[in-house]
């Protein structure tokens, strides 16, 4: 609390750091202390991102028993505020105490837990359905204010471009000035025609019915989310939302960062990333719908094609080294065990030495495709000069590889050759990663006994390229191509399948392979193509191919 951070970096380190000591020692500090801890935290927070806050908010959260910091946490942006209060374990006397200074999308938060204390529950149903409804959009919060006497802290995301910070120990002040101010300015306002909105909106509100069907918005115009359903994936890039949101919907789960296209004016067009939550009637337990918050997706949230900062190849270098020294120093001791170096070792321990040796060599793998991904992106890649690699015996070498992959998932693998030689200009190695990478990833998503069907062609001679077609699986057969590369895309609109590495990984890592060695990846409507410049003799080939995209 003595430093005055300087940077960005360093205001997440302290914020990180103060919600960790409050959270375990807050109940032994002394009242002063734990007075500068909290207003510390209060003017940290606008320097310090969502996700940083959130993911803050969920590591303290089941560990933290100290009330006041809940409750900062409580009164942050909704995201924020459900991570804490999702998890939080706090005594009755605390949460009693708590309700006062919680808002509308915390207390829904509450009320969906079945684990609290059954006064806390009785407390929370006494303050009636309206305590748990997100807030209304401001207009009609005026009006409400301007008749009755305000009761909580209203929230509008559209409304404000600041975090305002609330004590923990006085939340009763700032949110009544907050409002007064709100009041002044909607009857400052109320005359003129409102400004056309040039800039992209940031963040919205939403509420849906039973049916999926949104029929609420606060921050956006009504006319850009009204009438769209959350309980059906859209296709082709319609207005809509992803596969995560309508399987999250059958399960009444809730649904984190799910992905929503809408039309509309500018300034709402666009995609978003939005998270929801189910409500129920208390008095019935009857499903009412969702209630949640949309934001503009973050720079790695991203599809596939949008610029990177400049400096994300460093960083994702330095995080590959500092992966890297751990994975080794496990994977040396568990050979050190399996090999009994030191000394006789039971069956039962070498059999667990030898398991994570070898998860060690799968995440090691795993390591090198990102260094890969890290250095395709430099425009200084490329491959050497006059290298060229046999893509039938690689092809040969990736399936016999996958031999044991396709035994234990029941699938089967068929590859024909079609043309005489097949010789690209690529290396070695990057020519095995970007085919046994692309037939990995297909695998990965393909069903149980399902047939997987490619062909290597040697492409007529005026354009000079090689081709690897594999046809699309059943699960992304109508997948769009800005789905499939799409880091955050699930074929079964479920959480993500087996592999660890993503299907929109893996194929930006091969296009960006192919790319650097004068080729590239297609995605048609009915197969990927893995194309490569031909290293073969320039004899017309005499091959009339007929192409399949």
């Amino acid at each position: 609390m003595r430093q005055a951070p300087s940077d960005r970096r360093a205001s997440i380190a302290a914020w990180r750091q103060l919600s960790d000591i409050l959270a375990q020692r807050g109940n032994q500090l002394l009242e002063g202390d734990i007075r500068r801890g909290l207003h510390a935290l209060a003017v940290l927070r606008p320097q310090v991102p969502e996700n940083v806050r959130r993911d803050c908010a969920r590591a303290i959260a089941r560990h933290g028993r100290f009330a006041p910091l809940v409750a900062l946490y409580a009164n942050d942006v909704p995201a924020v505020s459900a991570a804490m209060l999702a998890s939080a374990r706090l005594s009755e006397a605390d949460w009693l105490a708590l309700l006062p200074a919680t808002g509308a999308m915390a207390r829904s938060v509450l009320a969906g837990r079945d684990d609290l204390p059954l006064n806390v529950r009785r407390a929370l149903a006494s303050l009636g359905s309206g305590s748990v409804a997100l807030p209304q959009p401001a207009v009609a919060v005026a009006v409400e204010a301007a008749l009755a006497p305000p009761v909580e802290a209203v929230s509008s995301p559209a409304a404000e471009d600041t975090d305002v910070g609330v004590p923990a120990n006085d939340p009763g002040s700032n949110q009544i000035s907050e409002l007064v101010r709100r009041i002044d300015k909607f009857q400052s306002t109320r005359g003129s025609q409102p400004a056309v909105v040039r800039t992209p909106r940031a963040s919205f509100l939403f509420e849906t019915g039973p049916d999926g069907v949104i029929h609420w918005v606060d921050g956006i115009a009504r006319g850009s989310a009204i009438g769209l359903s959350i309980a059906e994936a859209a296709f082709g890039g319609e207005p809509g939302t992803d596969g995560v949101a309508a399987g999250a919907f059958r399960q009444r789960a809730e649904m984190i960062n799910a992905r929503m296209i809408l039309d509309g004016i500018p300034a709402d067009a666009g995609e978003w990333r939005f998270s929801a939550l189910p409500w129920f009637d208390p008095a019935t337990g009857q499903f009412r719908g969702y209630r949640g918050s949309a934001r503009r997706p973050y720079r790695n949230e991203t599809p596939y094609g949008q610029p990177s900062t400049e400096d994300s190849g460093d960083s994702i270098r330095q995080l590959i080294h500092e992966l890297r020294s751990p994975l080794n120093a496990i994977s040396g001791f568990a050979q050190i065990i399996s090999g009994q170096m030191f000394g006789p070792v039971s069956g039962a321990y070498r059999t667990m030495a030898e398991t994570i040796v070898a998860d060690a060599a799968s995440v090691q793998a795993i390591i090198d495709d990102l260094e890969t991904a890290a250095r395709a992106g430099e425009s200084a890649a490329g491959e050497p000069a006059g290298e060229t690699v046999d893509v039938a015996a690689v092809v040969a070498q990736v399936e016999n590889d996958l031999a044991g992959l396709l035994a234990e998932q029941r699938i089967e693998l068929s590859i024909s050759r079609v043309g005489g030689s097949f010789f690209a200009r690529a290396g070695d190695a990057n020519a095995r990663r970007m085919v046994g990478r692309l037939l990995t990833a297909l695998v990965d998503v393909s069903e149980p006994g399902a047939i997987m069907v490619g062909q290597l062609v040697t492409e007529t001679a005026h354009d000079d390229m090689l081709q690897l077609r594999i046809v699309r699986p059943s699960t992304i057969r109508f997948a769009t191509a800005a789905n499939l590369l799409d880091p955050g895309f699930s074929p079964e609109g479920e959480a993500p399948g087996a592999a660890i590495l993503s299907l929109g990984f893996s194929l930006r890592l091969v296009d960006s392979l192919a790319r650097g060695a004068g080729g590239r990846l297609d995605i048609g409507h009915n197969a990927l193509t893995l194309h490569l410049p031909s290293a073969n003799p320039s004899a017309d080939t005499g091959l009339d191919v007929q192409q399949s995209e």
